[in-house]
């Protein structure tokens, strides 16, 4: 547009129409967001409807309102697939079927390859569908705290679609997002005031009258909002599996079964999850030193597979600073080796881009992850402070030894260099956790934590 003047002025939609900026800011804006900007428009609409991938990365965590703006009131039969219940499994998958025909219609389905259905209402069937229907792309999905899944069938779709048997170059999805918790919500929408009253409020926000309540200043505020949120939380989720964050999956299921960990190994090279397997030396990986004496065999394991739900850091054992278990170092090591990272990434549907930590928390280090299951750390790790120490370095006392001189003495054994022999964590704590340490008051080992 050109003004009298002479100057030119850029439109939204000559923004939006170079397509990297549109591929670029999509992701950020919510379903309702982007039906609502084709809907101001012919060119809107031809923009949003006609570009390939503008729907790539499609998130709908909040279906009520996603629901809306895709599916017209006269459309008869809305209410009877919502009333539909899904046999067997009593869960009411009918509204994201009704979403997935209308993309479909409007041939988008076949763009989406980031799929999120955090905290809905999922059924393995609907899973089983997006995985082996050919009208969906989903390279990546995520169905993180989702309602009424049934976790046995799920495994059997999931053991299924990565036979020996299948089908080459399947199955299509490349990711799952189950194990760990949804993402945060975003921050509250800026409210919208309309009457003198909530104009003269001294707490509204500063982005609601005159000029920012045009449809285009809302859809830019959105976009400001998911911009701040998404990005660095990212980075904060991403990291926590490769520092010494403790417990990482806190949500349902709390503790992966032993059948988790078989279809989480059964997939591995074709199937990547936001969890990794333990590879600890008592399931039967190999160690350090197998690797480095080929004499050397590896111990008999005691454990059956068992996902990593721990993550200790890249430091290693508080005594030798090192793993029996080779650490996985990104970006040498293979990527089965490492996690789906939270939340998934909204400008690629990569696996490689989903499991890449961020470069800045490093500085140039190597990223090392070390992550083990409860049963690898049961008496070797401390709780409070992450400090964990290896087989090689201490071997826990058998129960029912008698400690003669107490925990205190354990702890000064530990500070002679008695490794292998003193106790180091009590109860799920290490003593410099509990307090215990040299009074130099009394020039004696003691609790420092009651010292006036």
């Amino acid at each position: 547009m050109v003004t009298e003047a002479g100057t030119v002025h850029t439109t939204l939609l000559d923004l939006l129409s170079n397509t990297l900026v549109l591929y670029r800011t999509a992701p950020y804006l919510s379903v309702p967001a982007l039906s609502s900007l084709a809907a101001t428009s012919t060119a809107f609409r031809d923009l949003v409807y006609n570009t390939p991938l503008v729907f790539r990365h499609l998130d709908l965590t909040d279906l009520a309102s996603a629901a809306g703006p895709l599916i017209h009131p006269g459309e008869t039969h809305r209410n009877t697939l919502r009333g539909r219940v899904i046999a067997k499994e009593g869960a009411y998958s009918d509204p994201l079927h009704v979403i997935f025909s209308k993309l479909s219609q409007i041939k988008l389905l076949k763009d989406v390859q980031t799929l999120i259905l955090d905290g809905l209402s999922v059924t393995a069937e609907l899973v089983r569908e997006i995985i082996r229907d050919e009208s969906y792309s989903v390279r990546i999905l995520s169905i993180r705290e989702a309602k009424d899944l049934d976790e046995r069938k799920l495994r059997q779709v999931l053991n299924h679609a990565v036979r020996p048997s299948r089908a080459p170059n399947t199955p299509k999805l490349k990711g799952l997002y189950v194990f760990g918790p949804r993402d945060p919500a975003p921050l509250p929408k800026t409210k919208i005031f309309s009457t003198p009253k909530d104009l003269a409020s001294p707490a509204r926000p500063p982005f609601d009258v005159g000029s920012f309540s045009t449809f285009g200043a809302q859809i830019g505020a959105v976009w400001n909002e998911r911009c701040q949120n998404t990005p660095f939380s990212s980075i904060q989720d991403g990291d926590a599996w490769f520092q010494p964050t403790g417990r990482m999956l806190l949500q349902t299921p709390p503790v992966p079964s032993v059948e988790w960990a078989e279809t989480v190994r059964s997939c591995e090279g074709i199937i990547s999850f936001d969890a990794v397997l333990c590879r600890g030396p008592r399931h039967g990986f190999p160690t350090y030193n197998d690797t480095h004496d080929p004499s050397n065999h590896p111990t008999e394991h005691s454990l059956r597979p068992a996902i990593a739900t721990i993550a200790l850091g890249s430091t290693g054992c508080a005594r030798c600073h090192s793993a029996p278990e080779i650490p996985s170092i990104y970006g040498v090591s293979p990527d089965e080796q490492f996690p789906l990272l939270a939340p998934p990434p909204l400008h690629s549907s990569r696996i490689r881009a989903a499991k890449m930590p961020s470069l800045a928390a490093y500085d140039g280090e190597m990223r090392l992850l070390i992550a083990r299951c409860e049963d690898c750390l049961r008496n070797r790790w401390c709780e409070l402070c992450n400090k964990w120490w290896c087989e090689d370095c201490y071997a826990i006392p058998p129960n029912g030894t008698r400690r003669e001189t107490g925990p205190v003495a354990s702890l000064e054994g530990s500070l002679t260099g008695n490794a292998n022999t003193s106790l180091k964590v009590y109860n799920g704590f290490c003593f410099d956790a509990m307090g215990f340490g040299w009074d130099d008051k009394t020039n004696k080992m003691g609790n420092y934590t009651t010292k006036p």
